[in-house]
């Protein structure tokens, strides 16, 4: 009896996630009349792409969404990196203050993003008078905040990662003659990799998505604003233009999934194939 209960639930949960979405992309293919119809019905009879066509054809559409892909790869790439060789530091190395370094990085993700949103402010406008590209009105700025929010969880989740690899296949590469830095780029790294994969995927979709780091930071740049930001334009103070809040939306969603898509194998990868011949 537990099967059936747990596909219902399974079912359902499923159904509660994905409407929001099939919403979202009806939506956006529906004419305005019927977006704005009381009698609102889970199907259209006259699908239309006049909102994806004002949308892409908007000004600097193209622009927000380049400055958006710009953030969040640079983030994903950044975040992989750093991560990787400092959960290999705290998992492999002894140091003094160790558990220290460990317990910070859980207490940086306990703290609000909105409480540090305004000392973030002052920090970046600083910065950014010592440091040009990474000051405010610049997309160093966004790609700096967003890597400092995401290498504690990154860390964490990577520490697990490299512990559950075997010292034993380190020893036998250097048995073999290799030295620390072909150990951890060409035995260590591409074990670890499914790790990689899901800080990837959590540092994409928060990067992609932001939009309170995006308002703060950029304020009089136009040009660097990003997509969640950009939607603003379609929220107008006598009616919000909902097609084209919708259609935006969809094509949000469309780099998240392709993303996913491209990296979802290495998810259920493990440590298949770390055998020493």
């Amino acid at each position: 009896m537990r099967r059936p209960v747990a596909n219902v639930i399974a079912v359902a949960a499923a159904f509660a996630t994905f409407f929001p979405i099939y919403w979202m992309v009806l939506s956006a293919l529906k004419p305005a009349g019927e977006i704005q119809s009381l009698d609102a019905r889970p199907w259209t009879l006259s699908p239309t792409f006049d909102h994806f066509q004002r949308v892409l054809s908007g000004e600097n559409f193209s622009r927000y969404f380049v400055n958006s892909l710009i953030v969040a790869l640079s983030v994903v790439v950044l975040s992989a990196l750093v991560a990787f060789l400092a959960a290999v530091a705290v998992t492999r190395f002894s140091f003094r203050f160790r558990t220290t370094v460990l317990l910070m990085f859980l207490v940086a993700q306990m703290v609000p993003v909105e409480a540090l949103t305004i000392p973030l402010f002052f920090l970046v406008r600083d910065i950014g008078t010592a440091v040009p590209g990474v000051g405010l009105n610049t997309l160093g700025a966004l790609i700096l905040v967003h890597l400092a929010f995401s290498l504690p969880f990154a860390i964490w989740m990577m520490r697990g990662f490299v512990a559950a690899v075997p010292e034993a296949l380190e020893e036998a590469a250097m048995i073999d003659g290799a030295g620390r830095g072909t150990i951890l780029w060409r035995v260590l790294f591409p074990l670890v990799a499914p790790g990689l994969v899901a800080t990837s995927v959590f540092s994409f979709i928060a990067a992609w998505n932001d939009f309170i780091f995006a308002r703060t930071f950029i304020i009089s740049a136009k040009d660097n604003q990003t997509l969640p930001a950009a939607l603003l334009v379609f929220f107008k103070p006598d009616e919000n233009d909902w097609g084209g809040i919708m259609a935006a939306s969809t094509l949000m969603t469309i780099p998240v999934l392709v993303f996913f898509i491209a990296v979802q194998r290495k998810l259920v990868s493990g440590l298949a194939g770390a055998v020493k011949d």
